[in-house]
């Protein structure tokens, strides 16, 4: 990350474009838009210095609707796209907006390496569990049973966790949060882009469209704190709108307990989210509702080598251009087949 204090009044309003914000009305897009902005005020970076890059989806409009660098890729290349930037530009800072559909169905092989050489770009996947911009058929995440345009009797695919398969790739950051729950979503974004290496943040995004109230057990007020549990790393898995309830470890298994004298805080499990070994980050991410409070926060953040830095040791000297075109022209006029030395 580059700071730059000539840069330190920035607003969130510098990073609006001129572009003509194309999201249908009440789409939770436009909160994740509102507090990017702000987190990239909050970091102080010039807007010359970052880049976002997008495959294809209603998420991939994002490059268009913030005043920085932008690059609108292909369905689900876009971490192939933020990898050659980062490397030939190590200094910027590099975003991935991507979805559930461009993200984990044609751009999930990409997610796995980019996520596995821990290059130092901050991925942000919105899950709607739905395909929004192609109009209501069923994505990677959708849930079993659900009736869409592709799937009338119902999904029979079981659906794709996107923090397990993220974290399952050895992800250095791992984190979860909502489009509308803006203070949370502001201060995981402001860790993630502050993380040294591959960060993902997953973010439970409302389709108002396609796929309304997919996620109010985790937004309604009056519901969400039996649904959620908050994430404080050093803190007891603790839930519940009276903090009432918890989790603990039984034969290897998460289970809800109610805090009502036989356990207390000191018998939950306590979240450790800077742990080398990824056990309890890939459990915590495998807890769904309505069987668990559905996680919410930071599940995992670790250092470990970035692959642009270990690719700087293999680096060779690069031939000035005459030299390229010379040795160019040479092997072109040497005939129809030539050997190339080891």
């Amino acid at each position: 990350m580059t700071s730059n204090t000539v840069n330190s009044n920035l607003k969130p309003s510098a990073f609006t474009s001129d572009q003509e914000i194309r999201w249908c009305p009440g789409c939770g897009n436009y909160a994740i838009l509102a507090q990017v902005k702000k987190v990239l005020a909050d970091l102080n970076i010039p807007r010359r210095n970052i880049v976002f890059v997008s495959g294809i989806g209603c998420s991939s409009r994002f490059p268009y609707y913030l005043d920085t660098y932008g690059f609108h890729g292909i369905h689900g290349r876009a971490l192939p796209i933020a990898t050659g930037i980062k490397l030939a530009r190590p200094d910027l800072s590099v975003w991935v907006v991507t979805g559930d559909g461009d993200g984990l169905s044609i751009g999930g092989n990409h997610l796995l390496h980019a996520i596995r050489r821990n290059i130092d770009i901050n991925i942000l996947l919105f899950n709607n569990r739905i395909y929004g911009l192609t109009k209501g058929q069923y994505s990677p995440t959708s849930e079993q049973g659900k009736k869409t345009k592709t799937s009338p009797h119902g999904v029979i695919d079981y659906p794709l966790r996107a923090l397990s398969v993220a974290i399952g790739a050895e992800a250095t950051f791992a984190a979860r949060s909502v489009d509308i729950d803006h203070t949370h979503l502001s201060m995981v974004l402001h860790r993630a882009a502050l993380h040294k290496g591959t960060s993902f943040v997953e973010i439970y995004q409302n389709c108002r469209i396609f796929n309304d109230g997919a996620f109010t057990y985790a937004t309604d007020k009056s519901v969400r704190d039996d649904h959620r549990l908050i994430l404080q790393n050093g803190q007891p898995l603790v839930f519940g709108k009276n903090n009432n309830k918890g989790i603990v470890l039984r034969d290897s298994e998460p289970q809800i307990v109610d805090l009502n004298g036989r356990y207390s805080a000191s018998d939950l499990l306590v979240h450790d989210e800077r742990t080398q070994e990824p056990t309890l980050a890939y459990m915590l991410s495998r807890m769904y509702y309505p069987d668990f409070p559905e996680p919410m926060g930071v599940f995992r953040a670790v250092a470990r080598p970035c692959y642009n830095e270990q690719l700087d040791k293999f680096s060779v000297p690069v031939p000035m251009p005459q030299e390229i075109d010379h040795a160019l022209e040479a092997l072109y006029a040497s005939g129809e087949v030539w050997e190339v030395a080891g």
